[in-house]
C-alpha cells in the first residue's frame, strides 16, 4: 500500500476521465429542472405565474402573491436508461444506479406573509426558505462494459438551501431575492460526490482494481426576480404577468480522496462550477373568472455553461491535472398551460387543473469533452399534469378535512402529479480523444412528479 501512495500522482493521471464528472443524463449536462409538480406538469413554465410556495424556486418575486402561510412537499419518481453503440461494435446500456434513480429528487419550501402572522406593517413583506436538488442524479453502467476503466458509478447529491423574501413594491410590481447554499448532506446518497471505475491495470496498479474519486463541499450563490402584472381584470387578479429571473454561478469547492480498493492513496480536490441562468417569462390568462382560469405561458432561458471551463484536479503534493470542460452556453424555451375550475358545481369547495407544456433544451457539451456520466443529448420534453385543491368543509381523499379551526390545521390541502416524457436525439460521438467512447448515444427517460400543498 505505500507504494500505491507514492505513486498517488500517476494514478489520478491515469484518471484523465474522472472525479465528479457531472452525472445528470440530460440536455442540459447535470442540471435537473423539475422542481415542483405543479410546475412540472406545465413544461417548467412558471415563472411568470409563481403563485405557490415553489415560486421560492421559480421566481422568489412570486411570493408575493402567495397569502398567509404555505408548504409544498414534494418528490419526483425518475427512470430510463442510456444506450451506447460504439464505433468499434462495443454497447453497453446506463441507468440511474437501478430502473429508478434513488434516492428520488425532492423539494420542500414553505412561505410565509409577515403580516398575516402577526406584523401588519410588514403585509409587503412575505418570507421562505426552500430546500432542493436542482443539480445532479446518479449514473450507472456495468462493470464488466466497454466504459469501466472510464466510469462504472457517479453521483452527485448536491441539495440547495434557498432562504427567500420578496416584497411588493404595489399591487402590480414586486421584487424577490433569496441566497443559493448549495453542500451535501448525509441523509441524501453518500453524503458526498464520487465517482468510481475499474483500473485497467496501467501505471502499476493491479488489473480489476476499484478506483474512485469522492468530495464535498459548499458554495453559495444568489438569486434575484421582479414580477410585474401590467393588466388586471375586475377581480384585481392579473391577466397579463411578466417574470424576470436571474441566477448567479456559484462554485462548489470539492475536497476528498482518491481510493484503490477502498483504501485512500492520495488528497484530491476540484471546483464544480454551476452556471448564471436568466429567465424571461410571460403569462397571460384569455378567461379569469370567478368560475374558471386558463393560462399559457412562455418562458425562455438563457444558461451559462460556458463558465464550467474545466474540473482541474489538484493534488495534495501541489500537482494539478488539467481537465477541460469547454462547455457552451444554452437556450432553453418552455411552453406550459393550465386550466383550473374553481369550485365547480360537480365538485364544490375544490379547483380542478389540468396541465400540459413542452420544453426544448440543447447540449453544451461539444464532442471533445463529452464524457459517459454526463450524456448529453438535445431533447423534446412533453408534460402532463392535473391539480386537485380542497378547501372549507371540502374533504381530502374523502376522509381529511381540508380546513379545520386550529391554527396548526390547514385551510386548504392540495395534490399535484405530474409526467413527463424526454424525447431524446440520437448524438454520434466522433472528435473525441479516447476511442472507447466514439460511437452513438441515446436515452429514454421518464418520470413522474407530484406534490402536497397546505394552506395555512
Amino acid at each position: 500500500m505505500a507504494g500505491w501512495r507514492n505513486c498517488s500522482v500517476v494514478v489520478v493521471l491515469a484518471l484523465w476521465l474522472c472525479l465528479l464528472s457531472p452525472v445528470y443524463v440530460s440536455a442540459q449536462a447535470f442540471r435537473f429542472q423539475p422542481q415542483g409538480a405543479r410546475a412540472a406538469g406545465q413544461g417548467n413554465a412558471f415563472a411568470a405565474e409563481a403563485d405557490d410556495a415553489s415560486a421560492i424556486h421559480y421566481n422568489p418575486a412570486g411570493l408575493s402573491h402567495v397569502p398567509g402561510v404555505q408548504s409544498v412537499i414534494g418528490s419526483t419518481v425518475l427512470g430510463g436508461f442510456s444506450e451506447f453503440k460504439g464505433l468499434n461494435g462495443s454497447a453497453t446500456q446506463g441507468d440511474f444506479n437501478s430502473s429508478i434513480n434513488w434516492p428520488p429528487p425532492s423539494n420542500f419550501y414553505v412561505s410565509a406573509n409577515l403580516g398575516s402572522i402577526g406584523s401588519p406593517a410588514l403585509s409587503a413583506v412575505t418570507v421562505g426558505v426552500g430546500l432542493l436538488s436542482p443539480f445532479g442524479l446518479n449514473a450507472h453502467y456495468p462493470t464488466d462494459g466497454p466504459f469501466k476503466t472510464v466510469v462504472t458509478s457517479a453521483a452527485l447529491p448536491l441539495i440547495d438551501i434557498k432562504p427567500t423574501i420578496a416584497y411588493a413594491i404595489s399591487k402590480d410590481l414586486s421584487i424577490g431575492v433569496s441566497a443559493d447554499i448549495y453542500t451535501f448532506a448525509s441523509f441524501l446518497g453518500e453524503g458526498h460526490a464520487e465517482q468510481k471505475q475499474i483500473s485497467a491495470g496501467t501505471f502499476g496498479l493491479p488489473p480489476g482494481a476499484s478506483l474512485e474519486f469522492n468530495g464535498k463541499g459548499t458554495g453559495a450563490g444568489a438569486t434575484a426576480s421582479i414580477l410585474y402584472s401590467p393588466l388586471k381584470n375586475a377581480n384585481d387578479l392579473p391577466i397579463l404577468s411578466l417574470g424576470l429571473v436571474y441566477r448567479s454561478r456559484a462554485v462548489v469547492p470539492l475536497n476528498g480522496g482518491l481510493l484503490v480498493n477502498g483504501t485512500k492513496v492520495a488528497e484530491a480536490s476540484t471546483d464544480l462550477v454551476l452556471p448564471h441562468m436568466v429567465t424571461g417569462a410571460v403569462a397571460v390568462w384569455p378567461v379569469r373568472t370567478r368560475e374558471r382560469e386558463w393560462k399559457v405561458e412562455l418562458d425562455v432561458e438563457y444558461v451559462g455553461w460556458s463558465a464550467n471551463r474545466d474540473l482541474d484536479i489538484r493534488l495534495s503534493n501541489g500537482g494539478r491535472i488539467p481537465q477541460p470542460q469547454q462547455w457552451k452556453d444554452v437556450p432553453v424555451i418552455a411552453v406550459g398551460t393550465e386550466y383550473k375550475w374553481l369550485n365547480p358545481v360537480w365538485l364544490p369547495q375544490w379547483e380542478v387543473a389540468v396541465r400540459s407544456g413542452y420544453t426544448h433544451t440543447q447540449s453544451p457539451i461539444p464532442d471533445r469533452t463529452f464524457r459517459p456520466p454526463t450524456i448529453s443529448l438535445a431533447a423534446h420534453t412533453l408534460s402532463f399534469g392535473v391539480g386537485l385543491l380542497c378547501r372549507d368543509s371540502g374533504r381530502f381523499l374523502g376522509l381529511i378535512p381540508c380546513s379545520g379551526e386550529s391554527v396548526l390545521w390547514p385551510k386548504g390541502i392540495g395534490l399535484d402529479v405530474a409526467y413527463q416524457e424526454w424525447f431524446y436525439e440520437s448524438r454520434t460521438i466522433v472528435d473525441s480523444p479516447n476511442p472507447v467512447l466514439k460511437g452513438t448515444y441515446d436515452a429514454v427517460i421518464h418520470l413522474g412528479a407530484f406534490s402536497f400543498r397546505f394552506l395555512f
